[in-house]
């Protein structure tokens, strides 16, 4: 028995029926709460390379790959396209720092250079988001755009943290984790995939061999907070009660924002 799952033993799918009756939802991209009574959206990370973004965009690159027109020697900074992946306008799945020479990137700051807004107002974080910052739909080399449906492994780790510090039971927190049919590299429709653990033992579900995202939910087995990561967006809302939310908030790694038209 592998250590994931000595930690989060599988649980019938009907342990979902709460959160289910709380969200009105059927989770297949996820169970989306409502407030807690407060809650937050968690912003995913955006990289840039400290050379700054190429006039080149990543659809050029793939036209050029395609075409085989010598691509190996596109290159933003000291940086090969392939050593960061293939992006169009946001990856799917799990993500890591893409290593040396790339610095965080907030949506903050990006916003303030390009004239959009973070999230566009009656919005949700998504690849609809920084339009201005795109060439005909296409992000710039030398910039990772946002993973959607999963949290990158730091924040993660991170959030882990901070619900560990704001829940009264700590790391001994009963929880229950799901991953949405969506997720999973064998779709399961037929049963909602579910496990219980301990908050403390959390982390070690960024790597769930079943599938290649985190967690599509997490929450307290008491419905004190719930934490959604939607397959379609680039971003994860937490709901649950106002301490956690200003922790959130006020923390210098997670970069998480209120929307006053999705709460």
């Amino acid at each position: 028995m592998t250590e994931l799952a000595a930690r989060w033993r599988v649980v019938p799918s009907g342990e979902t029926c709460r959160l289910a009756e709380l969200t009105g939802d059927d989770g297949l991209t996820g169970f989306m709460p409502p407030p807690l009574p407060d809650a937050v959206w968690v912003l995913h990370p955006m990289y840039e390379h400290e050379h700054g973004p190429s006039d080149r965009t990543y659809d050029d690159y793939h036209r050029a790959r395609s075409a085989n027109t010598g691509v190996s020697s596109w290159r933003f900074g000291d940086v090969d396209p392939t050593r960061v992946g293939t992006v169009i306008g946001g990856g799917l799945g799990r993500a890591e720092h893409p290593g040396p020479g790339w610095r965080r990137l907030r949506w903050e700051e990006l916003a303030r250079r390009v004239g959009d807004p973070p999230v566009p107002e009656g919005l949700l974080p998504s690849y609809r988001c920084f339009p201005s910052a795109k060439r005909q739909g296409s992000w710039p080399l030398g910039i990772v755009p946002p993973t959607e449906g999963s949290l990158d492994r730091q924040s993660w780790k991170r959030l882990i943290e901070i619900l560990d510090q704001c829940s009264p039971a700590g790391a001994d927190t009963r929880c229950l984790s799901y991953h949405s049919p969506l997720t999973l590299r064998t779709a399961d429709y037929g049963s909602l995939h579910v496990r219980a653990g301990r908050l403390g033992d959390a982390e070690i579900l960024y790597d769930f061999p079943e599938a290649d995202f985190s967690p599509s939910n997490l929450w307290a087995e008491d419905c004190s907070w719930v934490v959604c990561t939607d397959y379609d967006l680039w971003a994860t809302k937490v709901a649950g009660p106002a301490a956690l939310i200003e922790a959130l908030l006020s923390d210098t790694e997670i970069e998480a924002v209120r929307l006053p038209w999705a709460p």
